[in-house]
């Protein structure tokens, strides 16, 4: 099956995360700052020296955010398609846990409560010389919140 080419600002994202986030670019960053330093006693200074700086850096930045976010909501949603893969299949997972990060922050808070009382646990388990593998049974509570979920394993 061929793969699909991505759309063009995809690739134009891609290409620039890498280029931007390379130490060649540093340096240019670097010697653009350092240039610019130097070149104030020639211009005296003036207003206009100072603009152009302003002016580059904050072009630069106001594109960055957005390259920077297109970048991160893809890894962010590829780390997570993983994680969930890694989740549907190991048995004895949670699979309501899937979808984990669409849940509410009342929610969210809770589950979090839950894995750190766990942890909790299992470092008094190691502390008492006991072993700290265990796959504890789900909330009852939370598995009510995500009953219809379309990301329960059937079986």
């Amino acid at each position: 099956m061929a793969q699909e080419k991505p759309p063009f600002f995809v690739r134009f994202a891609n290409w620039a995360s890498r280029k931007t986030g390379s130490s060649y670019a540093f340096i240019l960053a670097v010697l653009v700052v350092v240039v610019w330093g130097i070149s104030g006693p020639i211009f005296h200074f003036s207003d206009t020296w100072q603009l152009v700086i302003n002016t580059g850096t904050t072009i630069v930045t106001f594109l960055m955010v957005f390259l920077i976010q297109n970048s991160q909501n893809r890894e962010g949603m590829a780390v997570q398609i993983k994680l969930d893969e890694l989740l549907r299949s190991m048995e004895g997972a949670h699979n309501l846990l899937l979808d984990l990060e669409k849940l509410d922050d009342k929610a969210l808070d809770e589950h979090y409560e839950r894995y750190r009382k766990l942890a909790a646990e299992a470092r008094a388990k190691r502390e008492r010389g006991e072993e700290d593998v265990d796959a504890p049974e789900s909330d009852p509570e939370c598995e009510s919140e995500k009953a219809d979920s379309p990301s329960e394993k059937g079986g």
